[in-house]
């Protein structure tokens, strides 16, 4: 996998290095994978993990090779980048799980049967005219801001809201006598 990784991503980054600096880099990789793979394995003790944060390693030490080649131990750059990944990905997941250790779960009463009904009718309208009920009665809109937003006459909006409140007086509308009592 972290020969995958590497090799994916840095095609480029090789082949703008000379026929030297690819060797290098090639022979410090096969020499350094397994034992610095090793390392962080131990750390974080997910083996896929560790292969993961060592691929980020060597690519981002491929994209320096350069610089990095001229190091007394190019692998010890390699292990604190590796290392220094894995910490950040321990404490990311340190923080997640204090996180939802606080979370309560809480009971949520389900839509009650008008809000459920205003939903539909609101579903039934057309796009404009729902949009348009929706921004004035909801988000507070007042016409000339949604005109502004829509990019309409303002008498346009006052015909959408119009005709929007028509259809939802009809849809709403209550046919059991009972009811209406």
């Amino acid at each position: 996998m972290e020969a995958s990784a590497t090799a994916g991503a840095s095609v480029m980054d090789r082949e703008r290095a000379g026929p030297a600096d690819r060797a290098g880099f090639d022979a410090f990789y096969t020499a350094n994978i397994g034992p610095i793979t090793a390392q962080i394995r131990a750390y974080t003790g997910d083996h896929a993990e560790a292969e993961d944060l060592v691929a980020e390693a060597f690519l981002r030490a491929l994209t320096r090779w350069k610089t990095i080649s001229g190091y007394d131990n190019p692998a010890v750059w390699v292990r604190r980048v590796a290392w220094n990944l894995a910490t950040s990905r321990l404490r990311r997941r340190t923080f997640t799980r204090r996180l939802l250790r606080r979370q309560r779960i809480t009971d949520v009463e389900g839509p009650q049967p008008d809000r459920v009904d205003l939903e539909r009718a609101l579903a039934a309208l057309g796009e404009r005219h729902r949009k348009a009920v929706i921004l004035h009665y909801i988000a507070g809109m007042t016409g000339a801001e949604i005109a502004d937003q829509e990019g309409v006459a303002e008498s346009t909006v006052r015909t959408w809201l119009a005709r929007g409140r028509a259809a939802l007086a009809d849809r709403l509308r209550i046919d059991d006598p009972e009811e209406q009592q």
